[in-house]
């Protein structure tokens, strides 16, 4: 692995809530990962993001992400709608997804997990959590675990 360049992994955040969207870019800044971010306001746009439809058409702006962090409770189209529409898209369905939401319902995480995500948090209450989180994603998507390449 010495020598080999590694470029950062691209994420999509799919959030509708813009205070916990800026959270979460101070977070990734904070626990020092250079991660590209891009931001998405439901799941409508994220597929369009993600199959580069409309604003999105221009792939070296908006590449495929290596990482996908999606809210479940968004308008328009929620996560669970989201979840569902990526597995069915062979193109997509390698993209690990990790879902970030403030529910810890029983039946979202079996439901989730169902549909393939590949991980499921609960939203921490304080900025240092959401910090440590993001460190410790970046570790184990990042670092650890192989990725397909998309």
């Amino acid at each position: 692995m010495e020598g080999k360049i590694i470029k950062p992994i691209v994420i999509v955040y799919a959030d509708d809530d813009p205070e916990d969207r800026m959270l979460a870019k101070d977070a990734l800044e904070e626990s020092r990962l250079a991660n590209e971010l891009h931001f998405v306001e439901d799941g409508e746009e994220l597929m369009d993001y993600l199959q580069n439809k409309g604003k999105y058409e221009d792939t070296r702006k908006y590449p495929t992400p290596g990482l996908i962090l999606l809210d479940l409770n968004m308008p328009k189209k929620d996560g669970r709608e989201a979840i569902r529409e990526i597995k069915e898209i062979p193109k997509l369905r390698p993209i690990p997804i990790v879902v970030l939401t403030t529910t810890n319902a029983e039946e979202d995480i079996v439901k989730t997990y169902g549909l393939g995500v590949n991980s499921f948090i609960t939203k921490p209450v304080t900025f240092e959590g959401l910090v440590e989180i993001m460190r410790t994603l970046g570790k184990y998507w990042f670092e650890i675990v192989e990725l397909p390449k998309v």
